[in-house]
């Protein structure tokens, strides 16, 4: 019998190998063993090495439950490395089911099949969940359709999952519960739709407020009740009609099964106030109404439960224009309205605020008649005349022709202040057009009235005054535009503009003269009253040319001083005569 040599270093390894049936090829891998014992919370396994490993009993249950373990029974266990610093072999049941459980889950996720799974905590963002050993990641706003705010009566409890996105390789999973429950609805919404029909009445749970309306539980459907459709009176947030979890009969007005939409009224089950609008409020009616909303444009004003009316800002007030109606009346305010139109088609009812009272205009009219004397405030001066304060809130306008005698434009317009009260004559006046023409100058003395009479008793065209006559004239007024004066003691009254007080510049200064002082002027035309206008500077140039022609050309050397003293000295000589 020959004698086997010693065996070497690498014989050994080799019989190593062979007694261990190749213990590297275990690690990394999912094998099968047997629960030789329990001691305290762990679980001694043998898988078939040199040594036994230790698994925490909790690795073999699900979460929220006890492990259901016992010696001798048979497990699987992941090997994470044959020996350790102690000897023993490093076992996980955990790893073995995560591994498992990811080729199912690819599997499933590959056929978009759910899976069932246990949510067992919280994290940021989100929520922990088992499936069968994998751990997933379900988003806070996928746990339920609606918002959930205590999620503690879903954890540990199975249940179905879809899988939205999982990476093996990075170790992500994301599922979804609230994808389950919306197709579970999805379902269920098809079916009852299928039950329900348009102008179908049924009871509903008010499950929902919003500003624009309620959701209705239709018993595993909802229905929008739009706020439009609550009630015919004015409504202006549902929670005034409603409250969550009121039992509410509805009629379902519309069904749209593309988008399994459904809305609901409640106004429809009550009697319509728009009808037999046309006879209960016909043109031209007084009514009180409430105002119950406030517009840029107008103001609604409610006359009855379920119908309102427009007061457009037009028809608000006579004299207050383009201010805003929330200036003239306030909410929840009674007022009188007059009905202006009736549209019951398109559920339209046109008021009057205005009308309700009497027109300022034409009560002016009947107080005040043409040619009467009124008194006023100035309240705005424009470009084209004065604009006064008068009864009731109405204004009248003096045109600045008619003013001052003599005096127009700018001038015209300076000679009174915003605020200063003043009288005038009532020229004219239309109520439809809301115009009132007033005149200042025609109550100054000697004026013509609105009759054509002067305020003396003496027209222009009786004075016996005619154009470029040259006559003596007293001062009445002294303005900063020029003279008032008056022809003789009782004659006609006029204006001596500024420019024609002389032909210098020194000699067209009003304050040179004084009330009362009387001197020569010439009649230089009548205006469209046939009051006359006078001028002292025309009448220098009118002396002058008879000089002139009188008492020889400059041309023939004498200067116009030897002209004018000789005119001067042939007057004196005529006078000694």
């Amino acid at each position: 019998m020959a004698t086997q040599p010693n065996p070497t270093r690498d014989d050994f390894a080799a019989l190593l190998e062979m007694t261990l049936g190749g213990a590297d090829s275990f690690e990394g891998r999912v094998v099968k063993g047997t629960v030789t014992a329990i001691e305290n919370d762990l679980a001694v396994i043998d898988v078939g090495l040199k040594s036994e490993g230790r698994v925490p009993l909790r690795e073999f249950a699900m979460p929220g439950q006890k492990a259901d373990l016992k010696v001798g029974d048979e497990v699987e266990v992941f090997v994470d490395r044959v020996e350790n610093v102690h000897g023993e072999a490093m076992l996980s049941r955990d790893r073995a089911r995560r591994e498992a459980a990811w080729d199912t889950l690819e599997t499933e996720f590959a056929k978009t099949a759910r899976v069932e799974g246990v949510i067992f905590g919280r994290v940021k963002g989100g929520f922990t969940v088992d499936l069968n050993g994998a751990v997933a990641f379900l988003p806070g706003s996928q746990v339920d359709i609606r918002p959930v705010r205590d999620v503690t009566p879903l954890m540990d409890i199975p249940q179905p999952f879809q899988i939205l996105k999982m990476d093996r390789k990075r170790g992500n999973i994301v599922v979804s519960r609230r994808a389950i429950l919306e197709e579970t609805r999805a379902e269920q919404r098809s079916g009852l739709i299928l039950s329900l029909a348009e102008g179908q009445i049924i009871d509903g749970v008010v499950k929902n407020i919003t500003d624009y309306g309620a959701f209705v539980d239709l018993g595993g459907i909802d229905g929008l009740l739009h706020v439009t459709d609550l009630s015919y009176k004015r409504v202006g947030h549902p929670s005034e009609v409603l409250n969550i979890g009121d039992t509410v009969k509805v009629q379902i007005i519309r069904i749209n099964k593309d988008t399994q939409r459904i809305s609901l009224g409640m106004k429809q089950l009550e009697s319509d106030p728009w009808e037999g609008a046309a006879a209960k409020y016909p043109v031209g009616a007084k009514l009180t109404g409430r105002v119950t909303n406030i517009t840029e444009y107008g103001a609604f004003v409610e006359l009855e439960p379920g119908i309102e009316g427009l007061v457009h800002v037009s028809e608000m007030s006579w004299t207050k224009k383009n201010v805003h109606p929330g200036k003239i009346v306030s909410t929840s305010q009674e007022v009188d309205v007059v009905v202006i139109e009736v549209d019951p088609d398109k559920r339209r009812i046109s008021l009057g605020l205005k009308q309700a009272i009497s027109n300022p205009w034409e009560a002016f009219a009947e107080a005040h008649p043409i040619g009467s004397t009124v008194e006023g405030e100035v309240k705005n001066a424009t470009e084209f005349g004065l604009f006064i304060g008068l009864d009731n809130d109405v204004d009248g306008m003096v045109h600045m022709s008619d003013i001052a005698w003599g005096v127009s434009g700018e001038d015209a317009l300076n000679l009174h202040r915003k605020g200063e009260m003043v009288q005038a004559i009532v020229l004219d006046i239309d109520a439809e057009k809301e115009r009132i023409s007033l005149g200042m100058k025609q109550l100054e003395r000697g004026a013509p009235a609105a009759g054509g009479v002067a305020a003396g008793g003496i027209s222009a065209a009786a004075s016996g005054l005619n154009k470029n006559a040259i006559v003596t004239v007293t001062v009445l007024e002294v303005r900063d535009a020029g003279l008032e004066v008056q022809v003789g003691d009782d004659g006609a009254t006029g204006f001596i503009k500024r420019t024609d007080l002389g032909r210098d510049r020194d000699e067209q200064r009003p304050e040179r003269f004084q009330t009362g002082q009387k001197f020569d002027a010439m009649v230089t035309g009548f205006d469209r009253s046939k009051k006359p206008t006078f001028s002292i500077k025309a009448m220098q140039i009118s002396e002058e040319k008879q000089a002139v022609a009188q008492y020889g050309s400059s041309d023939s050397g004498a200067s116009l001083g030897d002209i004018l003293g000789a005119a001067l000295k042939a007057q004196g000589t005529d006078a000694k005569k």
